[in-house]
Parts: structure tokens; sequence; C-alpha cells
């Protein structure tokens, strides 16, 4: 390989690192929108229910399936007060 195949070469490698990095980072600003947006129909579960620390069994369940995709997006500790709360109120039907 002479000196001109491998800078072409390294050229390639580079283009394509910095389309592996743009993709990286287009993701992680997704997985921020997606984490905002979970913990924004949390609160506005709990905020809706807060008085009466009552909820309905459907709720309940969408908060918790809420819950559990919010934390594996790394969602921050803020809402683990909130998801205990959550937890000590009656469930109706």
């Amino acid at each position: 390989m002479n000196v001109a195949e491998m800078t072409a070469l390294i050229a390639e490698l580079v283009a394509l690192i910095g389309v592996v990095i743009t993709g990286i980072v287009s993701i992680s600003k997704v997985f921020d929108g997606q984490r905002c947006l979970l913990r924004s129909e949390m609160l506005k579960i709990y905020f809706k229910h807060q008085q009466e620390k009552e909820i309905r069994q459907y709720e309940y369940e969408n908060f918790c399936m809420l819950y559990e995709a919010y934390k594996k997006l790394h969602g921050n500790s803020f809402i683990d007060k909130v998801n205990e709360d959550v937890k000590e109120w009656r469930v109706v039907k």
C-alpha cells in the first residue's frame, strides 16, 4: 500500500469515526428527551393524586412502567422519592 492509498484509508476512517460520534451524541440527546418525557408523565400522575393519596390500578401500573423505563435511562434520584410516595398510596380499581 502506497502513501496515497494509506492517506485515503485514514481519511475514510476519520470520516467514519465522525459519523459514529455524531450518532452517539444524537442517541444521547434522544435519551435525555425521553427521560424528560417520562419524568413529566410521572409527575403529572403524582400531582393529580397527591392530595387523596389514592390511585387507580391502571394508573399505578402505568406509573410503575414509566418509573422502570426512567431508571433504565439512568434517571436521577428525584423521582425515587416520588416513587416511594406513590407506593404508599391506596390502589383502587
